[in-house]
């Protein structure tokens, strides 16, 4: 068999499972945490919607539209919202 074929299979199988175990990193973390509106700091959000685009663009603090991902089942206890204000 060809040495090189068998090389790049290796190859292709290591880099496969890397791509499936970042998929249940994902699953994990979307089970595990919450988007909370509200809490970010000026540049510490994870995301928004309007003014900006996404992760690090908050200019202010405690902006009501940007959001960060907090622990599922703490957002109000920290005084965040679990929704966007209605424009």
């Amino acid at each position: 068999m060809n040495q090189r074929l068998i090389v790049s299979s290796a190859l292709a199988s290591v880099f496969g499972l890397g791509l499936i175990t970042q998929v249940h990193a994902a699953d994990d973390m979307a089970k595990s945490k919450e988007k909370c509106f509200g809490i970010a700091k000026a540049g510490q959000n994870d995301c928004a919607a309007g003014k900006h685009a996404c992760a690090g663009q908050s200019t202010v603090d405690n902006d009501p539209i940007s959001w960060k991902y907090v622990a599922r089942g703490t957002c109000e206890k920290i005084g965040g919202k679990m929704e966007p204000p209605k424009s």
